[in-house]
């Protein structure tokens, strides 16, 4: 057992500092993890095994824990057996577990075994405070809106893109004319909206599809350390840089790269890569020499950069050499249209993944959805899905399933939800309990029935919005057993 480094900023719950316990035998990770959580105001403590992980509960520390984050692989047990003994010992202790990429059953198994939260290695920065601060918060301490991780399964082609709000599609339409030319795109839409998703897209039906495609979340790399990591460096060129290092725009020649969070990349930065941009190349740290690179460059920003022009926080000259082609992509809720259909389909690619099987979802815990505001958007829907299915024992999601979306839905009151905005044809029954699609001539007869009551029984204006004529909508009233008072 040991302790992290002095805490550089003291965050402070309850009158005292937060205390972590790492269960890993790396040290390299170690020192990682302790100087993130150090950051973020955390006092670490270690143990190299599940024997001491178990120990360690019962010592000062122990008693004072505020989260476990476990390593997948840390000696001594099963990751998912060690979580089952450690809740036993401190059910009401947030667990959050570390592996690798990929490792998606053994993510699951955890989650069924009681772990809040995983992430995926190597974690960044920012994911890693974000989840330690959200395991403690007792507003969302039931687990159902916490972030579970990256998105799972393949990418998806513009054709597989699901949605039919008028703005998604717009901006759908805009990117798969955009993909087939070189031009620099932007993409603007708040987190989680599918800004990486719609940067896959265009980059695979490119001309580049089978060239190299670098991402880089900037936000999640130290200030210091992004010139190294974009432009590479070389040997000597700043204390520490002990080798050559290629970055990774150079790394993504021929190809493409996908600069997420551009928003938050520091000035000097923006200076170099104004160069990429105007001139096509690069100059590394260190190095008395550019180099010329061919690469087609996608941007990204949670938040609009007007406001940064106008502050000087963003250089202008950048922002419209990146800004040729922009992509506006709305919030889920001004889409919960989109709601059920991206549901299913979420679902479809979770009954794919080992350990889970395929589910359906029934009407009432598609409205309760609906009427939700996601400020997580596209991503918190699948990350609320991924949970609801680990832990689901029926053949369809239920209401029951969404017990935080509940509490938040009633807390916001009528009127105040997305349901509220977009009544999404809820009157309408599309689906069985058992969240299997009811029977054509069911579904129609509902839409009769709403008509006619939503029309005052007028059928002449049902049948005009209806597309039909009034012969056929007596005949059909005679085929469904109808009564026109209905």
């Amino acid at each position: 057992m040991g302790v992290d480094q002095p805490i550089a900023v003291a965050a402070v719950e309850d009158g005292r500092v937060r205390l972590l316990m790492l269960v890993d035998d790396e040290p390299a990770q170690c020192r990682l993890v302790s100087a993130i959580a150090s950051r973020a105001g955390w006092r670490t403590v270690f143990a190299r095994d599940s024997e001491m992980a178990i120990a360690m509960l019962g010592t000062q520390d122990g008693m004072m824990l505020d989260a476990i984050l476990l390593d997948q692989w840390a000696p001594g047990s099963d990751s998912a057996e060690l979580i089952v003994e450690l809740k036993a010992r401190r059910p009401a202790l947030p667990i959050l577990l570390l592996t690798s990429f990929g490792s998606t059953e053994g993510a699951v198994a955890a989650m069924r075994a009681g772990a809040t939260d995983y992430l995926i290695k190597p974690v960044a920065p920012d994911r890693l405070m974000t989840a330690l601060d959200q395991a403690v918060d007792l507003a969302s301490h039931a687990g159902e809106l916490q972030p579970l991780t990256e998105k799972l399964g393949q990418d998806l082609a513009f054709e597989e893109i699901v949605g039919a709000a008028p703005g998604f599609r717009t901006a759908l339409a805009i990117a798969a004319k955009a993909a087939r030319s070189k031009v620099p795109v932007f993409i603007e839409g708040e987190s989680g909206v599918g800004k990486e998703t719609l940067a896959d897209a265009i980059h695979a039906a490119s001309p580049r599809a089978k060239q190299p495609f670098v991402k880089v979340a900037c936000g999640s790399i130290a200030e210091n350390l992004l010139d190294s990591v974009l432009f590479g460096h070389e040997k000597n060129a700043f204390t520490g840089a002990f080798d050559r290092r290629i970055g990774l725009l150079q790394q993504a020649d021929g190809g493409t790269i996908f600069l997420d969070e551009i928003d938050r990349m520091p000035s000097a930065t923006q200076i170099r890569l104004v160069r990429l941009v105007t001139d096509n190349e690069i100059q590394p740290l260190g190095s008395p020499h550019s180099y010329r690179v061919d690469i087609r460059l996608i941007t990204a920003a949670d938040e609009p950069l007007e406001p940064m022009l106008a502050s000087g926080s963003f250089r202008e000259d950048l922002f419209y050499r990146i800004n040729v082609v922009q992509l506006a992509i709305p919030p889920l809720r001004e889409r919960t249209g989109d709601l059920s259909a991206l549901a299913r389909h979420f679902l479809a690619r979770l009954a794919g993944q080992p350990g889970l099987r395929s589910l359906g979802i029934t009407d009432e815990a598609l409205a309760l959805l609906r009427a939700y505001d996601w400020p997580g958007n596209v991503r918190q829907l699948q990350d609320v899905l991924f949970r609801a299915s680990v832990l689901c024992d029926g053949d369809a999601l239920t209401a029951g399933e969404f017990p935080t979306i509940a509490a938040a839905v009633e807390e916001a009151g009528p009127g105040d939800g997305a349901a509220a905005r977009h009544a999404d044809g809820i009157g309408v029954t599309l689906y069985e309990p058992d969240g299997n699609l009811r029977p054509l001539e069911q579904i129609e007869a509902d839409v009769i029935r709403l008509a006619i009551g939503h029309y005052r029984g007028r059928m002449t204006e049902v049948a005009r919005r209806l597309g039909i004529g009034r012969s056929t909508l007596y005949r059909k009233l005679s085929d469904l057993g109808i009564d026109n008072a209905a």
